[in-house]
């Protein structure tokens, strides 16, 4: 049996978590720059507030129904993800991390009643780190998923352990709603009659391989009861790794751009150490506002080669600004700007050059410590001139929460 557990409504769930007084009240959390709506309470959801809605179209509804709106502080979502991620490895040695917010948990060899051990993994998250979760348990992961969205709507936790509940789950399940069916598909299949996931286990093998490949078949699979999709414990490093962000305003100053540009190289850098890789091209982006009524949209990007793959800042900073200014023109207004690594490979496994000599072992080294000093003392505290500290290019985000569980100038202060 293979459990999903997953955060309830999970970055409002975080804030709450330090802001009990509001339990009960509309809240939600907006994306980067305070753009749009990604989360949201349930009382928010009873309002008729969607997922995506842009928050300055709402935003004088969400004032008269005194809506709490916050800005999107993933430092801390990300913290009280990992706590969670911990604290299912006290149930199972074998949890894949899906998202932020859910993991797959294998039950091989669990004794125990099942249903009663999906309750205590529920009671436990939400006793040691304050997230409502739902849990689902089936045979398969496109079962637990259905079993999931089943438990949310119910007391929280969902067994599909018998023929006779798993056909009343694929009943009451929409096609559109199981996991691996996109929209098109779903489409597809509702023209031809299949509207629930019961439907679809009925329908015919080689047609679901011919109009669907051997991803729908597998599909079909799993909603049997056959598991067909391997839990995945061990991360493989990515292939690309990218940091993009959209201004807080728009810019025409490339040094202040390049301000943004030399900060996602180093986030990009940052990634390859923590995953103990090195990477052989770099690509820098940049575009104006797509949605401007009243400039033209320009999209730009450049991909360089490195002479030897690395991950230390300097070099991909260097890099990185280089491809800047071959893209940037003047007088145009930029919205956004991003930094992509590709070419991954291990870091022990560097291919040399001809023309260049091996990596500065010594900048190697200083990335390693700035690491260290930034890990222990803050985001940013130790960081390349170049990097600079301009306001004009950072996340707009007027609502921002404290930081609680990341900086010790923001923990929590109990009065008593």
């Amino acid at each position: 049996m293979i459990a999903l557990v997953d955060g309830n409504n999970f970055y409002v769930s975080c804030e709450k978590v330090f802001n009990p007084a509001l339990d009960g009240k509309p809240v939600v959390v907006l994306s980067n720059n305070d753009g749009c709506v990604i989360s949201r309470s349930n009382e928010a959801k009873a309002l008729g507030i969607k997922m995506g809605e842009p928050a300055f179209k709402r935003k004088e509804f969400m004032e008269q129904n005194n809506v709490t709106v916050f800005s999107s502080n993933y430092t801390l979502y990300g913290d009280l993800s990992n706590r969670m991620m911990k604290t299912l490895q006290n149930f199972s040695p074998n949890v894949e991390v899906y998202s932020i917010d859910e993991a797959f948990v294998s039950l091989e060899g669990i004794t125990a009643n099942t249903e009663d051990y999906a309750h205590k993994i529920k009671a436990t998250i939400h006793k040691h780190i304050g997230i409502p979760v739902g849990v689902g348990v089936a045979e398969t992961k496109t079962l637990s998923k259905i079993a999931n969205k089943i438990a949310k709507k119910n007391n929280g936790v969902c067994v599909i352990d018998s023929e006779t509940k798993k056909e009343w789950a694929l009943r009451n399940t929409l096609i559109a709603d199981v996991w691996g069916v996109g929209r098109q598909y779903a489409k597809k299949l509702n023209s031809i009659g299949i509207i629930t996931a019961y439907d679809f286990t009925k329908l015919d093998s080689a047609w679901i391989r011919k109009n669907m490949s051997v991803v729908g078949l597998r599909t079909k699979e799993e909603l049997l009861g056959t598991p067909c999709i391997a839990m995945e414990m061990n991360l493989q490093p990515k292939k690309n790794i990218a940091t993009t962000r959209a201004f807080g305003k728009k810019l025409s100053d490339v040094n202040i751009i390049s301000e943004a540009v030399s900060t996602h190289a180093v986030r990009c850098a940052e990634k390859l150490r923590r995953q103990k890789s090195r990477a052989q091209y770099i690509t820098i982006f940049i575009h104006t506002d797509p949605f401007s009524q009243t400039e033209k949209y320009v999209y730009k990007s450049k991909t360089l080669t490195l002479a030897i793959a690395s991950n230390n800042n300097s070099d991909l900073v260097k890099y990185a600004i280089h491809g800047l200014k071959e893209l940037f023109e003047p007088k145009l207004l930029y919205k956004k700007v991003g930094v992509i690594v590709s070419g991954i490979s291990d870091e022990m496994q560097v291919q040399g050059s001809l023309f260049e000599g091996m990596n500065d072992k010594k900048r190697d080294t200083v990335s390693i410590i700035t690491d260290q000093l930034n890990f222990r003392f803050g985001k940013d505290v130790v960081k390349l001139a170049v990097q600079g500290n301009n306001p004009d290019w950072k996340l707009r985000q007027e609502k921002l929460s404290p930081h609680y569980t990341t900086r010790w100038n923001e923990l929590l202060k109990v009065k008593a």
